[in-house]
Parts: C-alpha cells; sequence; structure tokens
C-alpha cells in the first residue's frame, strides 16, 4: 500500500482495507486453522473468532484460538501502520457479542512507519520452522529486541533459564505423550494433518518434522512416520525458549497475547532468526501449571517459543493458506 496524502479527513478505501485483512491470513495459528473472519465496511474491519474451527479436544478453553485471532488483528495491524494510516482499536467491543473480537478503525494519515513496514516485509516469509536450529546463540540484543516488541503489545517476555530448561523440556514431553495417549485428540489431529488441499489449511506431512532428540521435544503431527521433513543435524544448543505471558487468563488477555505473538514473530524473522510455537504444554491443565511455577507465578502462560538460527528458511515448505472470499466479507 502506497502512503496516503496528508488530507486530515483522508480514510483508506474499502480496498486497502480489505488488503489488510488478507494480509492478516498468513498469520500463524494452531494446526493451522485459521479459525478467524474479517468483515470490511467502509468504516471498520471487524475481526470474529470462527468456533466452526475451534479445536475441542486440544482448545476446550478457546485459548489458543483467541490467540490465533490476535497474532491475525496485530498482522492486520502492522499492514495499516505500513500504509501510512493511523489506527485505533476496540477490542471486545461489545459483552453481548463474545465473537466479536476487535473492530480497527483508521483514523487518518499519518507519517509512514518504517518500523512496521519492517514487519510487514516480514509476513509473507515468515515461517513456523519445526526442524532443528544450531548452536549459533540468540543475541542478548536479539532477546531485547523480542522483549520490546511483546511488552508493547501489553504481555511479557520471560527467557527459559539453563536451570529451568529441564522442567521445561518435562513438562512438554509429558504433555506430548498424554495427548498421544488419547484417542479423541489422534482423531482431532488426524483431521487437522490429513485436510484436503482444497481447504487450504492444516498442517500436511510435507510441513511435518520427523521426531529427533531435541533439548525440546517437537510435536509429532504425523504419528507413524509421515513426515516429510527431517530434524536436520542440529541439536537446538543455541535457541532461546521464551514464554509469552499476561496478566489475565481470559478472551481479553488471550487476545493481547496473540497480538504480541505476532509482534515477537514478524520481529525475529525480521532479524532473520527462525521460530516455532510450543502449544502442547499450555494445553493441558497440569504442563501449565508447570508453566506458571516457572514464572514464579506472576503470570498467566499463553504460549512457548523456540527462536533461533535455523536452517535455510527457502527449503521450507509454505503452510497452506484459506482463500481470501472464504474468510473475508467486504460490505460495500
Amino acid at each position: 500500500m502506497t502512503q496516503p496524502s496528508t488530507g486530515m479527513t483522508q480514510l483508506p478505501t474499502v480496498r486497502e482495507l480489505e488488503a489488510a485483512a488478507r494480509l492478516s491470513l498468513y498469520a500463524p495459528s494452531v494446526f493451522n486453522t485459521q479459525p478467524w473472519r474479517w468483515r470490511v465496511t467502509r468504516q471498520a474491519l471487524e475481526l470474529r473468532a470462527d468456533p466452526a474451527r475451534q479445536l475441542a479436544i486440544t482448545d476446550p478453553d478457546g485459548r489458543l484460538l483467541t490467540l490465533s485471532c490476535g497474532a491475525a488483528l496485530h498482522h492486520a495491524r502492522v499492514a495499516l501502520a505500513a500504509g501510512g494510516w493511523a489506527v485505533t482499536v476496540e477490542r471486545l467491543p461489545d459483552p453481548a457479542d463474545p465473537g466479536l473480537l476487535a473492530r480497527l478503525r483508521a483514523t487518518g494519515p499519518e507519517p509512514l512507519d518504517l518500523a512496521a513496514a519492517r514487519l510487514m516485509d516480514a509476513i509473507p516469509v515468515r515461517r513456523t520452522d519445526r526442524r532443528a536450529y544450531g548452536d549459533r546463540p540468540v543475541l542478548p540484543e536479539q532477546v531485547a529486541r523480542l522483549r520490546a516488541a511483546v511488552e508493547a503489545q501489553g504481555a511479557y517476555l520471560h527467557v527459559v533459564r539453563p536451570d529451568q530448561m529441564p522442567m521445561l523440556a518435562v513438562s512438554v514431553a509429558r504433555a506430548g505423550d498424554a495427548e498421544l495417549a488419547d484417542p479423541a485428540y489422534r482423531a482431532e489431529l488426524h483431521h487437522w494433518t490429513h485436510r484436503p488441499e482444497s481447504t487450504g489449511d492444516g498442517v500436511p506431512a510435507a510441513t511435518a518434522v520427523r521426531p529427533a532428540p531435541r533439548r525440546v521435544p517437537v510435536r509429532d503431527h504425523a504419528p507413524g512416520g509421515a513426515a516429510g521433513l527431517r530434524a536436520g543435524a542440529g541439536f537446538d544448543r543455541g535457541a532461546a525458549y521464551v514464554i509469552l505471558f499476561g496478566e489475565r487468563d481470559d478472551p481479553a488477555g488471550w487476545l493481547r497475547g496473540g497480538e504480541a505473538l505476532s509482534a515477537l514473530l514478524l520481529t525475529a524473522t525480521a532479524d532473520g532468526l527462525a521460530t516455532a510455537p510450543i502449544s502442547d504444554t499450555i494445553e493441558l491443565t497440569w504442563p501449565r501449571q508447570m508453566m506458571r511455577d516457572l514464572l514464579a507465578g506472576v503470570g498467566e502462560p499463553y504460549l512457548v517459543v523456540r527462536v533461533g538460527w535455523g536452517p535455510p528458511a527457502g527449503d521450507l515448505p509454505a503452510a497452506p493458506r484459506r482463500r481470501s472470499a472464504e474468510v473475508i466479507e467486504v460490505d460495500e
């Protein structure tokens, strides 16, 4: 999008708002369910959760669904800011309509936001890279940028210390084992990893990674050995593991957490880092309590993210995406 003129009464066109909604479709989501819907009007963008895409077994409370929608919201905000528009956001604006998660209104032009433009460039190239990362460490100044990006969205970041790594690894491993032992979870996993190509969603085998020794286990998206990617020679020694957390464990907190997740992932991508969200340990009550313990009880954990230097990103298949016409309603 090009920078608008400086007329104080000028507002973006419906097509410019729609373009921001389209860019948001690159946002990450649990099992790549893409559980959001957009309505575009002359005055606003309205974001809704799509309850038909909620994971009944993996995400019964809608925690990860709302985090996913928050990531889409931040993507759209970035697109509008990069286009030179000032935006106001009403989160959960109607208590009588909890499915309406946010309403975005552009209030007029503002100077081009170069930081937002940098993040917007990262949106189409960001990938969830489940492969093993190498020994090269993530620098303190890079972690500081990630923390600043998260805090700007109203959430917080805890870097897992070396002495806390065993607890994180055990929590993720036990959560994964418990889920795979549940036939209902395995059926839900199968549903979202064996989607017809035409649906443009889910986690196809080509993007799944084969099990291998890792510092922290990676979810097995293809039980039985059908994963298309090898973990690689790395062992995640240089990776940083961070816990995204906030003060609230409710939809308002989860939505903010999703916006912070998007900011973290895009900032890391712009810095050349690979990322992989880890939600296994958040999906069950007792591993989530272990994450609270890692935070010393100061907040509610939303997600764990692995950050590091991965193999060449060009070798990683892109996740499928739904057609915009299925997700975006334009009200002329």
